[in-house]
């Protein structure tokens, strides 16, 4: 009774506080939209300037490492501590290859003189500048819950190795995939309002 008083209420909390992070999102989303409404056209032009091939690679990367954290989630459920391990560390290592990608997308732009408060960038269309400066803010802060997710999981695995995460006790990599979900789902929604926006 003890311990299922214990699960619900680390799942409570976990529920609060992806609650918190989708308002973080969902308020730097809605400032988009209207700036959006306002510069329909330079926001079009801008978009044009971005990689799809990196943001769908990455949109295939997230995708994906969601897939193997679930799988990881529900083979220690089953008993099978060890191919979750594996799926956990797959998922950490799609993180990785996500935020590579993110570094070579950045440093091509950054190369080409396009980042926050540069001379090339204050050159643009008042439309065009708030469109890269939302661009660096919000990939920026999302990749930085890659990082935070990344750790999590990797702390996770270090815990089923130990035998502190068990097909009994498994409260904290289930919460942890929730987290790791909600970092997919906003890049989801990330990845259409940057990428496709032409």
């Amino acid at each position: 009774m003890h311990e299922h008083r214990d699960y619900e209420g680390a799942k409570i909390g976990m529920w609060l506080f992806l609650f918190t992070e989708v308002l973080l999102f969902g308020g730097l989303f809605l400032l988009y939209a209207v700036y959006l409404h306002r510069y329909p056209a330079e926001f079009h032009a801008a978009g044009k300037d971005l990689s799809r091939i990196f943001g769908t690679a990455n949109t295939i990367v997230l995708i994906t490492s969601s897939l193997f954290m679930a799988l990881a989630i529900s083979a220690l459920q089953r008993g099978k501590v060890l191919l979750s391990q594996r799926l956990v560390l797959l998922t950490v290592a799609l993180a990785g290859v996500f935020l590579v990608n993110k570094f070579f997308e950045w440093s091509a732009k950054i190369s080409h003189g396009i980042y926050p408060d540069s001379p090339a960038l204050l050159k643009l269309p008042p439309g065009e500048m708030v469109f890269f400066n939302l661009y660096y803010l919000m990939t920026g802060l999302h990749g930085i819950h890659v990082i935070i997710g990344g750790a999590v999981l990797l702390y996770g695995w270090h815990l089923m190795r130990v035998g502190r995460v068990t097909p009994e006790h498994f409260v904290f990599l289930e919460n942890g995939g929730l987290y790791w979900h909600l970092v997919d789902l906003v890049w989801i929604y990330l990845f259409p309002l940057f990428y496709l926006v032409v």
